[in-house]
């Protein structure tokens, strides 16, 4: 089974933290060193961000990683090494976040088998379109039981939310507000009544809820709402400032306490 199935399919009622972060910063080298310490601190799955050199739906905390990981040298064929080298130490789900373009690049089929080779569950791109997604990307990644992952946000029409329900398998990511990312101190009601709608569709597939969160009041508003929560601006920050994966989670652990 599907990493990602499996962990949602043995959760019960325990709600889920995933984190993103880019790869290849703060450093090159430190990709493997941050996923096995995010692992043995307990969160359940982990983005890990492919760098592009303009990532439309990033604010500038991980437009500024991206750059940061270019600059360094990270590439998709140093990734999946730096992986590769960790693979049998990994249990947890890893997912690849990255934008179209570097892919196209690399070669959709190669992607993939270089995904599972490397012991990736799932991707997310946020700027596939899902026409090319059903007739391109699908048939491929369903050869190789790798999971794409589909956004919606609080503009998705109902009628394109079931669609991407019936047509994806793994989750739904559940972008909180049709901003870019960043840290937000609080959660307004009209995000409030988009997390309720979406609750009362009763979707096929669970959902995580990402962009946003960033401490107690947001995590627990993002749990209550969905099968857990996705941290990737405020983790990133810290990462960057303490360039040590350990007292960065520290760190995010006591601020989703307060």
């Amino acid at each position: 089974m599907n990493k990602i199935n499996q962990l949602f399919a043995q959760r019960g009622d325990k709600k889920l933290l995933s984190l993103y972060f880019c790869a290849g910063c703060p450093t090159l080298e430190g990709t493997g060193d941050v996923i096995l310490a995010m692992q043995r601190r307990g969160i359940a799955m982990i983005e890990v961000g492919i760098p592009f050199s303009d990532p439309l739906a990033d604010g500038p905390v991980i437009q500024s990683a991206a750059t940061q990981a270019l600059k360094n040298g990270m590439n998709l064929h140093i990734l999946f090494s730096q992986l590769k080298a960790i693979k049998d130490q990994v249990q947890i789900p890893l997912v690849l976040m990255g934008y179209l373009n570097p892919i196209l690049h690399y070669g959709i089929e190669d992607f993939c088998q270089s995904c599972v080779e490397a012991g990736v569950s799932g991707a997310i791109i946020p700027d596939l379109p899902f026409k090319d997604y059903q007739e391109v990307i699908k048939p491929i990644a369903d050869k190789y039981d790798l999971r794409i992952i589909m956004l919606i946000t609080p503009e998705t029409s109902e009628e394109r939310i079931r669609f991407i329900d019936d047509n994806t398998d793994g989750f739904v990511y559940m972008v909180s507000s049709a901003a870019i990312t960043g840290a937000q101190k609080s959660f307004d009601e009209a995000k409030q009544e988009y997390f309720r709608r979406i609750n009362a569709m009763n979707l096929r597939n669970p959902r995580m809820i990402g962009f946003g969160i960033s401490n107690k009041q947001t995590l627990e508003a993002a749990q209550q709402n969905a099968a857990g929560a996705i941290i990737g601006s405020k983790f990133v920050t810290l990462l960057n400032e303490s360039n040590n994966a350990d007292e960065a989670l520290d760190k995010l652990f006591d601020a989703l306490e307060r």
